[in-house]
């Protein structure tokens, strides 16, 4: 699959380590994942709801979700966590793709959903990406997913591909001056 890119850039993302205050007044603490934060990502995962599940992914079960995290959490991937107190409550993952660029996939923990958290977490994980010198993302979202398409539209994505169930959507990321 070739991902078409915009022509202008968007800049103007936080990078981490940051803390926000989200909607339910919930200080939640953004950072690069680290080691550390292995086992609290595969404790969200397993609290994840099936039906929020998307593609396959996350995984299950334990074991796939460990399996899982190896992938997405390679040396050459970005990831972001969203923690409230010692919980990651949300995950964004920017991993690389055969052309240069990074495919994002977010998930939030679904008693964290609708209060702002998703938003910031894909702000700083742009704002990391950007620092780290990356400039193409690109992401792909079920079509009737529209508080999702909405959050990305709002970030700076724009509409590339339009297959049956899912559209793809990029940003081209401002290079660091």
């Amino acid at each position: 699959m070739t991902v078409r890119f915009p022509d202008d850039s968007v800049d103007g993302f936080p990078a981490p380590p940051r803390t926000a205050t989200d909607r339910e007044s919930r200080d939640i603490r953004y950072r690069q994942a680290k080691h550390e934060d292995r086992d609290a990502l595969t404790a969200m995962y397993l609290d994840f709801d099936p039906e929020d599940r998307a593609q396959g992914i996350p995984p299950g079960d334990e074991s796939g979700i460990n399996e899982w995290l190896d992938v997405v959490m390679d040396e050459d991937a970005l990831n972001t966590v969203a923690r409230h107190d010692d919980s990651a409550v949300g995950h964004v993952m920017l991993v690389p793709d055969r052309d240069g660029a990074s495919e994002l996939a977010i998930f939030v923990l679904q008693g964290y959903q609708g209060a702002h958290i998703g938003t910031e977490l894909v702000r700083t994980a742009l704002g990391l990406a950007q620092r780290e010198g990356l400039e193409c993302i690109w992401l792909t979202v079920e079509r009737w997913n529209r508080s999702a398409i909405a959050l990305y539209e709002k970030i700076g994505f724009e509409r590339t591909g339009d297959d049956s169930f899912e559209l793809e959507m990029s940003l081209r990321l401002a290079t660091p001056e």
